[in-house]
């Protein structure tokens, strides 16, 4: 099987990257149509990058092998994966190196993600030790909230946040979200929040919102 990253460019020679991560049992192909529907002409051309979780047993799912970035022994909280939480984290900075790499620095590139993504975009982004141009969590939540403060790198403090979710999520239920934005905040990030009458998923609206935080965080 093939597991390298779905890429979208819209148009040659891209100087900006988002990076999006998908949300447990997904695959990079769950938020093409949202990059697709994205319209950021005004920065130039930029490069998606959708890579595809490991596949791993999950907990929660009895065990069931499936695409996870780290496990979960339970919906709403309690102990985290936090040997997974890792190595999905380095899993993420080695896309920031390659698209490095290719000629994107680090202040043109952002990480964005879903559910599991938006909790390894927040552990990567919060802790990289270069200035990205911003992070994009989407129904999720801060992990290992203990350890943010004393492992998080100055780089990224001034770094912009959006993060959107939906006030009847079942999953990741608002009141976990909300204590996650009022967490980054004590802490000094800058962070702008969204709600959305939806469950866990994505709308229009905030993909609307989404286009202007892009179009803001890379402008030129």
């Amino acid at each position: 099987m093939d597991n390298r990253p779905i890429e979208i460019q819209t148009g040659d020679n891209p100087d900006a990257s988002v990076i999006v991560l998908h949300g447990l049992g997904a695959s990079g192909d769950d938020f093409v149509p949202v990059c697709e529907q994205l319209e950021l002409e005004p920065i130039g051309a930029v490069r998606y990058v959708l890579p595809h979780a490991p596949r791993r047993p999950v907990t929660i799912n009895n065990g069931f092998v499936m695409p996870a970035w780290y496990d979960i022994a339970a919906l709403g909280g309690g102990s985290e994966d936090e040997a997974g939480l890792r190595a999905s984290q380095a899993l993420v900075e080695a896309l920031i190196a390659r698209e490095q790499e290719r000629g994107v620095p680090a202040h043109r590139i952002v990480l964005a993600g879903f559910s599991q993504g938006c909790a390894l975009t927040l552990m990567t982004g919060l802790r990289h030790r270069e200035r990205l141009a911003g992070l994009v969590g989407l129904s999720g939540y801060l992990p290992l909230v203990d350890r943010t403060a004393a492992e998080r790198a100055p780089a990224n403090q001034a770094t912009q946040i959006f993060l959107a979710h939906g006030r009847f999520d079942p999953m990741i239920p608002l009141p976990r979200a909300i204590a996650s934005r009022e967490a980054l905040t004590a802490l000094g990030y800058t962070v702008q929040w969204r709600d959305y009458p939806m469950e866990h998923s994505v709308c229009l609206p905030e993909i609307a919102d989404l286009q202007q935080f892009l179009l803001h965080v890379l402008k030129r």
